[in-house]
């Protein structure tokens, strides 16, 4: 949900100089197939190593309507 409201806001943060990267420990693989079936515009990195996301601290226990679950977090979780 979030590659595709970047995708959206692209152009907005182009005009301020700003380059959007998502980072996910997805293949490169699924990440070609996600990006052509949901038009993504910004670039993907794979990180099957969590090795940026731990750099980062965005890996946690995410907390989102009464659920708990594993994984990378916007902001530190």
């Amino acid at each position: 949900m979030e590659a595709l409201e970047f995708s959206e806001l692209k152009p907005k943060f182009e005009k301020l100089g700003a380059v959007v990267l998502g980072v996910s420990p997805d293949s490169v693989e699924s990440h070609r197939k996600f990006i052509q079936k949901n038009k993504i515009a910004v670039t993907l990195l794979s990180d099957t190593e969590n090795a940026v996301i731990k750099a980062y601290d965005a890996w946690g226990t995410k907390k989102m309507y009464a659920r708990s679950s594993k994984g990378s977090c916007a902001a530190r979780c």
